[in-house]
Protein backbone atom coordinates (compact mmCIF):
# COMPACT_ATOMS: atom_id res chain seq x y z
CA UNK A 1 0.00 0.00 0.00
CA UNK A 2 1.33 3.06 -1.11
CA UNK A 3 1.48 6.82 0.35
CA UNK A 4 -1.68 7.62 -2.09
CA UNK A 5 -3.39 4.54 -0.65
CA UNK A 6 -4.08 5.88 2.42
CA UNK A 7 -5.36 9.64 1.48
CA UNK A 8 -7.53 7.53 -0.95
CA UNK A 9 -9.13 5.35 1.57
CA UNK A 10 -9.48 9.06 3.98
CA UNK A 11 -11.40 10.35 1.00
CA UNK A 12 -13.67 7.35 0.71
CA UNK A 13 -14.58 7.74 4.22
CA UNK A 14 -15.18 11.76 3.74
CA UNK A 15 -17.63 10.52 0.81
CA UNK A 16 -19.23 7.65 2.69
CA UNK A 17 -20.03 10.22 5.62
CA UNK A 18 -20.69 12.97 3.38
CA UNK A 19 -23.45 11.14 1.53
CA UNK A 20 -24.60 9.10 4.93
CA UNK A 21 -25.18 12.98 6.19
CA UNK A 22 -27.33 14.03 3.33
CA UNK A 23 -29.55 11.14 3.01
CA UNK A 24 -29.96 10.77 7.01
CA UNK A 25 -31.08 14.98 6.73
CA UNK A 26 -33.11 14.06 3.98
CA UNK A 27 -34.66 10.81 5.31
CA UNK A 28 -35.50 12.50 8.46
CA UNK A 29 -36.97 15.27 6.90
CA UNK A 30 -39.08 13.03 5.34
CA UNK A 31 -40.43 11.05 8.24
CA UNK A 32 -40.88 14.57 9.88
CA UNK A 33 -43.44 15.50 8.21
CA UNK A 34 -45.88 13.14 9.83
CA UNK A 35 -45.04 14.68 12.88
CA UNK A 36 -47.78 17.50 12.17
CA UNK A 37 -50.36 15.08 12.94
CA UNK A 38 -49.31 15.37 16.68
CA UNK A 39 -50.54 18.35 17.06
CA UNK A 40 -46.91 19.01 18.98
CA UNK A 41 -43.83 20.61 17.51
CA UNK A 42 -40.62 19.26 17.25
CA UNK A 43 -38.89 20.38 20.25
CA UNK A 44 -41.59 18.48 22.39
CA UNK A 45 -41.87 15.05 20.31
CA UNK A 46 -37.58 15.30 21.24
CA UNK A 47 -38.34 16.18 24.61
CA UNK A 48 -41.00 13.71 25.10
CA UNK A 49 -39.04 10.88 22.93
CA UNK A 50 -36.20 11.34 25.61
CA UNK A 51 -38.74 10.79 28.20
CA UNK A 52 -40.37 7.72 26.59
CA UNK A 53 -36.86 5.70 25.61
CA UNK A 54 -34.89 7.29 28.73
CA UNK A 55 -36.87 7.47 31.68
CA UNK A 56 -37.60 10.11 33.79
CA UNK A 57 -35.53 13.21 34.28
CA UNK A 58 -34.64 15.96 36.05
CA UNK A 59 -34.90 19.19 34.18
CA UNK A 60 -31.25 19.78 34.05
CA UNK A 61 -30.68 16.08 32.27
CA UNK A 62 -33.93 16.53 29.86
CA UNK A 63 -31.95 20.13 28.31
CA UNK A 64 -28.90 18.26 28.38
CA UNK A 65 -30.43 15.60 26.53
CA UNK A 66 -32.07 18.04 23.92
CA UNK A 67 -28.94 20.52 24.33
CA UNK A 68 -31.03 23.50 25.16
CA UNK A 69 -30.75 25.97 27.80
CA UNK A 70 -33.04 24.89 31.42
CA UNK A 71 -35.18 27.85 30.80
CA UNK A 72 -35.55 26.87 26.76
CA UNK A 73 -36.62 23.67 28.29
CA UNK A 74 -38.73 24.98 31.09
CA UNK A 75 -41.08 26.23 28.45
CA UNK A 76 -40.90 23.05 26.73
CA UNK A 77 -41.89 21.07 29.57
CA UNK A 78 -44.84 23.27 30.35
CA UNK A 79 -46.30 22.90 27.60
CA UNK A 80 -46.40 19.43 27.75
CA UNK A 81 -47.36 19.39 31.41
CA UNK A 82 -50.56 21.86 29.74
CA UNK A 83 -51.22 19.14 26.85
CA UNK A 84 -51.29 16.17 29.87
CA UNK A 85 -48.43 14.50 28.04
CA UNK A 86 -45.60 14.66 31.42
CA UNK A 87 -46.24 15.40 34.79
CA UNK A 88 -43.50 17.28 36.83
CA UNK A 89 -43.29 15.40 40.77
CA UNK A 90 -40.23 16.46 43.65
CA UNK A 91 -37.52 14.73 43.12
CA UNK A 92 -37.33 12.11 45.70
CA UNK A 93 -33.58 12.75 46.87
CA UNK A 94 -33.17 16.65 46.54
CA UNK A 95 -36.57 18.81 47.17
CA UNK A 96 -35.32 21.38 45.23
CA UNK A 97 -35.15 19.44 42.01
CA UNK A 98 -38.17 18.56 40.08
CA UNK A 99 -38.47 14.97 38.04
CA UNK A 100 -40.40 15.10 34.69
CA UNK A 101 -41.97 11.71 33.65
CA UNK A 102 -44.15 10.79 30.88
CA UNK A 103 -48.07 10.31 31.29
CA UNK A 104 -49.78 7.34 29.51
CA UNK A 105 -51.11 9.75 27.14
CA UNK A 106 -47.78 11.38 25.98
CA UNK A 107 -46.28 7.39 25.78
CA UNK A 108 -49.25 6.87 23.25
CA UNK A 109 -49.43 10.38 21.41
CA UNK A 110 -45.37 9.74 20.94
CA UNK A 111 -45.58 5.90 20.19
CA UNK A 112 -48.56 7.11 17.12
CA UNK A 113 -46.43 9.69 15.87
CA UNK A 114 -43.53 7.37 15.74
CA UNK A 115 -45.43 4.61 14.09
CA UNK A 116 -46.73 7.15 11.43
CA UNK A 117 -43.03 7.95 10.63
CA UNK A 118 -42.60 4.65 10.23
CA UNK A 119 -45.18 3.44 7.64
CA UNK A 120 -44.26 6.92 5.81
CA UNK A 121 -40.78 5.52 5.77
CA UNK A 122 -42.06 1.98 4.78
CA UNK A 123 -44.11 3.73 1.83
CA UNK A 124 -41.15 5.61 0.20
CA UNK A 125 -39.38 2.04 0.44
CA UNK A 126 -42.60 0.26 -0.93
CA UNK A 127 -40.59 0.33 -4.62
CA UNK A 128 -37.60 -1.50 -3.33
CA UNK A 129 -36.97 -5.03 -3.87
CA UNK A 130 -36.05 -7.76 -1.08
CA UNK A 131 -32.22 -7.29 -1.72
CA UNK A 132 -32.32 -3.84 -1.22
CA UNK A 133 -34.24 -3.72 1.68
CA UNK A 134 -31.82 -6.33 3.26
CA UNK A 135 -29.12 -4.03 2.54
CA UNK A 136 -31.12 -0.81 3.83
CA UNK A 137 -31.32 -3.50 7.35
CA UNK A 138 -27.51 -4.37 6.97
CA UNK A 139 -26.48 -0.68 6.22
CA UNK A 140 -28.09 0.51 9.38
CA UNK A 141 -26.86 -2.44 12.00
CA UNK A 142 -23.27 -0.92 10.63
CA UNK A 143 -24.28 2.71 11.18
CA UNK A 144 -25.67 1.78 14.68
CA UNK A 145 -22.32 -0.23 15.65
CA UNK A 146 -19.66 2.52 13.78
CA UNK A 147 -22.07 4.66 16.10
CA UNK A 148 -21.68 2.62 19.63
CA UNK A 149 -17.73 1.91 18.62
CA UNK A 150 -17.12 6.03 17.99
CA UNK A 151 -19.01 6.23 21.52
CA UNK A 152 -17.05 4.36 23.26
CA UNK A 153 -13.49 5.49 21.72
CA UNK A 154 -14.56 8.95 23.86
Amino acid sequence: MGPDDSAARKLDHLEAADRMHSAAIHLLRHAARQDTLSGQGPARLSALSVLVFGGPKTLGELAAAERVKPPTMSRIVAGLKRSGLVRIEPDAHDQRRVRISVTATGEQLLQQARKRRIQSLAAAFAGLGGTQLETLAHAAEIIEQALRDAQGKK
